[in-house]
């Protein structure tokens, strides 16, 4: 069972996978610039996950 399934109806919308890519990948870089590289690193790795599913494999 995959984490995020793009065959899902809220993700038929361009504007939607695009969001859901950058607004994790953002806070990732947001969380490196406070100092937390841990939580930069979680966050980065789910927008690039969630990029890869919903924009380059779908």
């Amino acid at each position: 069972m995959p984490l995020i399934d793009p065959k899902d109806p809220f993700f038929a919308k361009t504007w939607v996978r695009w969001s859901v890519t950058l607004v994790p990948l953002g806070w990732g870089l947001v969380e490196f610039a406070t100092g937390s590289p841990g939580w930069g690193a979680l966050f980065a790795a789910a927008g690039a996950y969630a990029g890869w599913v919903l924009l380059v494999s779908r």
